[in-house]
């Protein structure tokens, strides 16, 4: 299994496929995992979409049930993981490339368009999860009783202060929206995305269709896409259309005349 080392941090990631490199991003959370891409998601990205891309997934630093780890970064939880992706990337010499992220790769997603804006060609936010005023406290409550037990568990160098210092600075002192950009800057940012709407409490449907109307290069999916299996599909179909429709030309005519042989 590959690994990525940067210092104390130690990434396990996956590929599949070739042409344009697309990073997909599971969910669940801080126990984001390659696994749970076949266990707990609507669909699988890298394996829907390996005929076409370069897909890199990776088990998100510090997951319990992951093969991820490094320092927990309380001064800088968002960026931590940010810097993560973006070295995944540069370990694997690719410059720019697509993303897909389910769930919590929304928050990553809007923060790698903002530390990398140059590098990120297009992205599909997919149950992007937000802030949910009625529900202010929700990502720090689960995740101290959640994800706190196990990591400690895991890791007897981490502590459950420690863990509540790092959620605090994740998710309580960024109390709004998306966690890791303002409206001003969904609203400037000009990356085309495509954005698979849901309604779940970690999953609000007003953040995602504001972020939706705020972005100037933006798309929405159908609504509701995958209340029953027979819609997936559909949905998978438009990411196929919205990401063939942002390859970069050069990989486009290279995956035609591939497509040609």
């Amino acid at each position: 299994m590959p690994i990525y080392e940067r210092g104390p941090v130690r990434i396990h990631y996956e590929e599949m496929g070739s042409g344009f490199p697309l990073l997909v991003i599971p969910g669940g959370g801080l126990n984001s995992t390659i696994a749970g891409l076949d266990a707990t998601h609507p669909f699988n990205a890298m394996k829907e979409l390996k005929d076409r891309y370069r897909c890199i997934g990776a088990d998100l630093r510090n997951a319990p049930d992951g093969q991820s780890s490094g320092p927990l970064e309380a001064d800088r939880p968002w960026d931590s993981f940010t810097d993560d992706h973006l070295g995944l990337m540069d370990h694997l010499g690719i410059r720019q490339f697509m993303v897909l992220g389910y769930c919590i790769g929304g928050p990553f997603i809007w923060n790698l368009l903002k530390r990398a804006p140059d590098r990120v060609v297009a992205a599909v936010l997919t149950q992007p999860s937000g802030h949910r005023p009625e529900l202010p406290d929700q990502f720090y409550q689960n995740n101290i009783a959640n994800w706190g037990p196990k990591i400690t568990a895991k890791r007897p160098d981490i502590t459950l202060d420690q863990v509540s210092a790092f959620l605090t600075a994740m998710y309580r002192d960024r109390a709004d929206f998306v966690f890791t950009v303002t409206r001003d800057f969904v609203r400037a940012c000009h990356t085309p995305v495509l954005i698979l709407p849901d309604d779940i409490p970690p999953h609000p449907y007003a953040v995602a269709m504001e972020s939706a109307m705020l972005a100037p290069n933006a798309q929405v999916s159908m609504y509701p896409w995958k209340d029953v299996k027979e819609k997936i599909p559909l949905a998978v179909r438009h990411i196929r259309t919205f990401l063939k429709a942002n390859e970069p030309a050069a990989s486009a005519a290279v995956g035609h005349r591939a497509a040609a042989d």
